[in-house]
């Protein structure tokens, strides 16, 4: 999903804070209801959660710190779930509570890969746009990187985000220069990715 929850290599934001973060009692309360939904209740996943967050109001987002994100995003979902009534929600909180966009239609899982790929492949990532959840972030489109470890198979998060089941997808980590990814970044540097083989083509070396 291309949103302006995908800020990696954006510019005009500014250094990033190095200041420590003074957490607030109340921040807990997302991890919590994390938590209930998805391991007590299995009203969703960690990927539906994440989806819920990428799918608030632009302008919200940029207006919320990341734990009223990951609150907006979990009242969501308890609201599309029915564990909430919207309007108990917002009486409860005592004014309107805008919940994030609604789910979009996502990917059907991918068919089991004709080959794996092994430590070593040169490959390409795939110049995708993807309406639902997707776990590759825009910067890395289309950029060339050599695979360096296999990593877990995954429910194949573009499905399960979307509330789409979904078996496993074999999964791996790949190095990039930091050079492919941005022009002016530092000579040498390097980036890792877990990604999808899916999200994958192997190139020539």
């Amino acid at each position: 999903m291309d949103g302006i929850h995908d800020l990696g290599g954006m510019q005009g934001f500014g250094p990033v804070s190095k200041d420590p973060h003074e957490h607030a009692t109340w921040e807990i309360i997302p991890k919590v209801l994390l938590y209930i939904g998805a391991a007590k209740l299995k009203k969703f996943n960690v990927d539906q959660y994440r989806h819920a967050i990428e799918r608030i109001v632009p302008l919200q987002y940029l207006a919320e710190s990341y734990f009223e994100r990951s609150l907006t995003g979990l009242a969501s979902l308890y609201v599309e779930t029915g564990v909430l009534d919207h309007r108990e929600l917002e009486e409860r909180a005592g004014g309107r509570w805008p919940l994030s966009l609604p789910v979009g239609p996502g990917r059907e899982p991918p068919p089991p890969p004709e080959f794996l790929l092994k430590v070593g492949d040169r490959v390409k990532t795939r110049n995708i746009f993807v309406s639902g959840h997707v776990r590759m972030p825009a910067y890395a489109r289309g950029k060339c990187g050599v695979v360096i470890e296999r990593d877990i198979d995954i429910h194949y998060p573009d499905a399960v985000g979307n509330g789409i089941p979904s078996g496993y997808v074999p999964t791996f980590h790949v190095e990039f220069l930091a050079t492919e990814l941005w022009a002016d970044a530092e000579p040498g540097a390097t980036l890792v990715m877990s990604l999808c083989q899916d999200y994958l083509e192997q190139v020539e070396s």
